[in-house]
């Protein structure tokens, strides 16, 4: 299975989990970002550059790891926007100041490719977060810990 990683998930990976720490952890995630189990999307590296930081500086590393959309993707956000209670997924603030939004993007992915959103946004319900939005069209969504157990990573 291909897991596409949200900004949210890599900020804690990074924030977190330090490689002086956890060099067995990183060992693994290196090894599945070369296998491109793990990915990520373009909007996601536009998000983290944001910042001046370890991650920011991986993702200048790592352009492979993040995937422009393809146009059924780009059809499949879409079809997110075409329901009027998922627009609330691009927050007005970030539309007036021109912010990247990767969400529906990281979504869409994890839909062309039969995989799966890692996300740290938590279900809730009557929302517009990112599991309500995989649950509504079938697509699978975890959080890390999630993802690390249902890889048996064990540290």
């Amino acid at each position: 299975m291909t897991y596409v990683f949200d900004s949210n998930t890599l900020i804690a990976l990074f924030r977190h989990y330090y490689p002086s720490r956890f060099p067995s952890l990183w060992q693994k995630f290196a090894q599945a970002v070369e296998s491109q189990t793990i990915i990520s999307v373009r909007e996601v590296k536009n998000e983290i550059s944001q910042q001046e930081d370890a991650l920011a500086e991986w993702a200048k590393k790592h352009p492979d790891f993040f995937h422009s959309p393809e146009p059924d993707e780009l059809r499949f956000v879409a079809q997110i926007f075409a329901i009027p209670h998922f627009q609330s997924l691009v927050r007005k603030q970030e539309q007036l100041q021109g912010k990247p939004v990767a969400d529906p993007f990281v979504i869409a992915k994890a839909k062309s490719l039969n995989g799966c959103v890692v996300t740290e946004e938590l279900f809730k319900p009557n929302s517009s977060r990112v599991p309500n939005i995989c649950q509504h069209f079938g697509i699978n969504c975890l959080n890390l810990e999630g993802f690390m157990e249902q890889e048996n990573w064990t540290f």
